[in-house]
């Protein structure tokens, strides 16, 4: 057999046990997904007929200070999480490393806080370890076991079951179903006392100050506007070449037209100048009044910045001018300085 042929023959192998891997992970997956899918309609269903995460909720909606997750192993990894929904929606959590819980940082808990416990066989050692502490602290106890009989589902004031028929894992060993079920009953309490606490979009927004719905909701129109000796303004009675001079010295395209008190009459901008070729041929017998558009759109310094996008991109324009309550001009407005702050 030739070099050349043999080389062809290898790379047809390879094509065929790419293809069946292909084919194997695939069929996997699809079986993982299943069993993973199907376990949380498990648990569904069970809802209906068990009330318990209604008392948990119930419990956790009157505790007077923090909730502490607690888990070991994978089950340490989804307590992280839930703690973290928690937080970011709502309620004061914290995750408590069991191991490290019992050389000082259960410190961190007090009699007035709730403790969730997260372990799939209920009777984890590192957290069992703590569970006399925990329960002479007089706190509220909610277990998430597997086991509805075992000694850390017995100790709780409340038991949430987690189990589930077998895991995703082929050898049903390694957490698969159940940390998916473990995971999706924890957003479920989160959702639940999110609805319930009355959260809404700007209390999510506070404590995720550094996303895009942070800045979308929290950002306002004094914060990103241009101010003071920033702002592009000629008085009413000025000629055109003097709005042109303004207009780039302060390089936002436009100008504000204002009456002696300060209060917008008109703008002008640079579509307008290049309108005016068609039709003017000396600029310097032209007066701003009579070229500027009168009624500018304006909005106030402390409305949300997304505000003034949404009515920029209503009347298609890029620029905008800031009124006070008193309709006097304190700023205007860019889309680029928008598009800096991230609001867009």
């Amino acid at each position: 057999m030739s070099v050349t042929h043999e080389k062809t023959m290898l790379k047809a192998f390879d094509r065929i046990d790419m293809q069946a891997t292909t084919e194997r992970a695939v069929a996997l997956a699809r079986t993982t997904l299943q069993i993973e899918s199907d376990a949380i309609n498990a648990l569904h269903a069970r809802l209906a007929t068990d009330d318990s995460v209604g008392r948990a909720v119930a419990m956790l909606l009157q505790c007077k200070g923090r909730v502490v997750v607690s888990g070991i192993g994978k089950s340490g990894h989804i307590a992280r999480k839930i703690a973290a929904t928690l937080a970011s929606t709502g309620t004061p959590a914290l995750f408590v490393h069991p191991a490290e819980a019992a050389h000082g940082d259960l410190g961190m808990v007090t009699s007035d806080d709730a403790f969730i416990a997260i372990s799939y066989s209920g009777e984890s050692s590192e957290l069992m370890a703590i569970m006399p502490v925990v329960k002479r602290m007089g706190g509220v106890l909610i277990s998430m076991t597997g086991k509805p009989n075992s000694s850390l589902a017995q100790l709780a004031d409340v038991h949430l079951d987690i189990s589930v028929e077998k895991e995703a894992c082929p050898l049903n060993l390694a957490p698969t179903a159940s940390t998916t079920v473990t995971l999706a009953l924890g957003d479920a309490i989160a959702v639940a006392l999110l609805d319930l606490r009355g959260f809404k979009e700007e209390d999510f927004a506070r404590s995720h100050p550094g996303g895009a719905l942070g800045r979308r909701l929290l950002t306002h129109v004094h914060d990103v506007m241009r101010s003071g000796e920033r702002v592009p303004k000629v008085p009413v009675d000025a000629s055109l070449l003097q709005a042109l001079e303004e207009m780039t010295k302060k390089g936002m395209g436009m100008t504000a037209v204002v009456d002696a008190d300060d209060h917008p009459v008109g703008v002008f901008t640079d579509g307008d100048l290049r309108r005016m070729f068609e039709r003017v041929q000396d600029f310097t017998q032209v007066a701003i009044r009579d070229v500027m558009h009168a009624q500018p759109r304006s909005i106030a310094p402390e409305r949300l910045a997304v505000d003034a996008v949404a009515v920029m991109e209503q009347f298609r324009i890029n620029q905008m001018l800031v009124v006070d309550a008193d309709g006097k001009l304190v700023g205007a407005l860019h889309i680029h300085d928008l598009t800096q702050a991230k609001v867009i």
